[in-house]
């Protein structure tokens, strides 16, 4: 599992980390899943809050990793009880940190595998789009459908993104079941260029301790 710890919240764009060298961001409509893939990922029960209300997260949230290479959790989008000026703020947060952010070296995208590709999953990889960084998809709650209709899925969101000419790959995903927990893991760790201890590795650590 990737190990992270909180950094900071940011409101505004100016308040962005001046010592980063590589971020991952985490986004998706409000209960797609979000904050439940980052805790999963980093086996952490409340590492990003898990709300009972939707768009509880207003601003963006830096867990670091490694030094000076963080997950960033986006405001989650789409849900309709926010008011419109809150709305407006989180475009204007989310597009601007998408769009310019240089140390951004690739995007999850959390959908909910029953509502792919709705049209502000759409807006978002649109703002993404002109970076040139890859997308990598989850499919989350993938639990709730059988293999059977989960896979067709799966290629079709695959296949929607080829033919949109986005740099994206996909998977399915699972928090409960546990689902392509370590694929995405895999996909992350090599975007932020964190490798995965070995065993091996672990036990010199410990031979080296006091």
């Amino acid at each position: 599992m990737l190990n992270a710890a909180f950094h900071t919240t940011v409101a505004q764009l100016r308040e962005l980390p001046a010592d980063s060298l590589a971020e991952v961001a985490f986004a998706g409509r409000s209960n797609a899943g979000k904050s439940s893939a980052i805790n999963t990922l980093c086996n952490h029960k409340r590492l990003a809050f898990v709300s009972k209300m939707p768009g509880r997260t207003q601003h963006l949230n830096f867990f670091r990793v490694d030094d000076s290479r963080f997950l960033v959790d986006l405001p989650g989008y789409g849900y309709a009880r926010a008011p419109k000026d809150q709305k407006h703020i989180w475009q204007a947060l989310i597009g601007g940190y998408l769009g310019r952010r240089p140390q951004l070296a690739g995007l999850v995208l959390i959908m909910d595998i029953r509502h792919p590709l709705t049209d502000l999953d759409r807006s978002l990889l649109e703002w993404f789009r002109p970076s040139g960084r890859p997308v990598h998809v989850l499919l989350s709650k993938s639990d709730k459908l059988s293999r059977s209709q989960a896979l067709p899925v799966l290629r079709q969101v695959s296949a929607d993104l080829l033919e949109s000419g986005f740099n994206a790959t996909v998977q399915l995903f699972s928090t409960p079941k546990r689902v392509g927990v370590e694929e995405a893991e895999a996909v992350v760790r090599g975007w932020l260029g964190v490798p995965k201890k070995t065993p091996a590795q672990g036990e010199e650590a410990g031979a080296n301790l006091p």
